[in-house]
């Protein structure tokens, strides 16, 4: 977590939650409960950052503003009219968790009639939501169906997180800034702006008083039409050992104009693109090795099989095949005992499914 600073939540789970991912693109095989045992020992939290995140507890001071934008309608003004018109139904609700211990949406439904529309909530999920929001409520995990585990900050925050100082908007937003550059090394002023998902009118000048403070220094990078941003004093590795398959969600590759401008990769998940149209699969991964990325795999977990389905697998321009197929099938054995499925097999899409077929049948 020191390395990218949040983990973003999803809940695509054809291969696994996509929320695993990047630890399994950073360790490789590990535990899969280091996250939730994280959460259990107060280490972690739920909160919108980069869209749904597990975050670090010490973020939580520099969101106040965040869930003040909440309280004030600014953020999700739909949930602030239900919640302004429902207050007997946000004191129980509230009240329900920190006196009776945490829930889940199902256990405070309202509704008796037919479902509605945002994404079928009824009003007690709507509020649970605005709770959220506004820090009132807070979360540390899933269910098991996904659902997520609402809890009071006491019972998820450790008390010296919850008695901190709470910074200024201003400083707080800065603090954000001065995480993402940490997190992406170099970067221009919409990458940074995008990693917590600030807005580019607030942000742009702080990232002036941050260069002028000397906390932020202006490069250059060839190729790059805007300025770029960087840590002073950050170092470029001279050498990149670097396996991993990354989750469309993985912060590396979730801000697509970035990945173009540092990869030369255009990508798109296709998730939502009808099947005859899309061009790579369902559930793609790009394929980092080295300081590039090289291919692009389609996965998908057949636990009942217990099976790696690799459904496509495509190289970029001017890789060697090759060698790009002898890591990727490691890789892909990795993952396979990762996820604890006993095979794996290989379809027919793609420019380096035979070779890594030819390899499989032979490892």
């Amino acid at each position: 977590m020191d390395a990218v600073g949040l983990i973003q939540i999803d809940s695509v789970n054809v291969l696994v939650r996509s929320q695993e991912m990047p630890l399994f693109s950073r360790l490789g095989n590990h535990p899969r409960t280091l996250i939730p045992d994280a959460t259990d020992a107060g280490e972690l939290f739920e909160y919108w950052c980069h869209e749904a995140s597990h975050l670090p507890v010490s973020m939580y001071p520099l969101l106040q503003w965040r869930m003040e934008e909440a309280r004030k309608g600014s953020m999700w003004p739909g949930l602030q009219r239900i919640a302004k018109s429902k207050p007997q139904l946000v004191n129980e609700i509230r009240d329900r968790i920190y006196n009776d211990g945490p829930l889940v949406a199902g256990d405070v439904r309202t509704r008796k009639g037919p479902k509605g529309s945002w994404w079928d909530w009824d009003d007690g999920k709507a509020i649970l939501e605005y709770l959220f929001w506004t820090g009132e409520i807070t979360a540390r995990r899933r269910g098991n169906d996904f659902a997520r585990v609402y809890h009071a900050p006491s019972d998820v925050l450790p008390s010296e997180i919850l008695n901190a100082p709470i910074p200024t908007e201003t400083e707080a937003r800065k603090q954000l800034l001065l995480l993402a550059a940490r997190s992406m090394g170099v970067a221009t002023a919409s990458d940074l702006i995008d990693y917590h998902r600030q807005k580019g009118a607030i942000a742009r000048p702080l990232l002036k008083e941050l260069v002028s403070t000397g906390e932020l220094e202006q490069v250059t990078v060839s190729g790059w039409r805007d300025i770029a941003y960087m840590i002073p004093g950050t170092k470029q590795p001279r050498d990149i050992h670097v396996r991993a398959l990354v989750s469309p969600f993985d912060s590396l590759v979730w801000c697509r104009p970035r990945i173009e401008r540092v990869f030369d990769f255009h990508y798109r998940i296709e998730i939502y693109v009808p099947a005859p149209k899309r061009i790579y699969g369902y559930y793609v991964l790009p394929f980092v090795l080295g300081d590039k990325i090289v291919a692009r795999v389609d996965l998908k977990a057949d636990r009942q099989n217990s099976c790696l389905l690799v459904q496509g697998a495509f190289s970029e321009e001017g890789v060697d095949h090759a060698h790009v197929a002898r890591e990727l099938l490691l890789e892909l054995q990795e993952m396979a005992t990762w996820l604890g499925l006993a095979n794996i097999q290989i379809g027919d899409n793609g420019d380096l499914v035979m070779r890594l077929a030819r390899l499989h049948r032979k490892s």
